[in-house]
């Protein structure tokens, strides 16, 4: 099954490997669907993409706390 996929926000560049893709946090609707926030792996056109993570707004805010607390120790 081929998804679909809209991309609504690019939000970040999260680091760029010698392989010419890039990990990015994203606003994405995939199938139609609800966007969501989304980190994976791109090609330079945003035709290809690896596997990545998708989180709704709710988790979104719960792993910026996570990470403010890693600044904390």
């Amino acid at each position: 099954m081929e998804m679909k996929f809209e991309i609504y926000k690019e939000i970040a560049k999260l680091s760029q490997p010698n392989n010419g893709w890039t990990k990015e946090l994203n606003l994405i609707s995939w199938n139609g669907r609800e966007p969501v926030y989304d980190i994976r792996s791109w090609n330079e056109g945003h035709e290809k993409c690896g596997k990545g993570v998708t989180l709704t707004a709710r988790e979104l805010a719960a792993l910026r706390e996570a990470l403010l607390d890693l600044e904390q120790i």
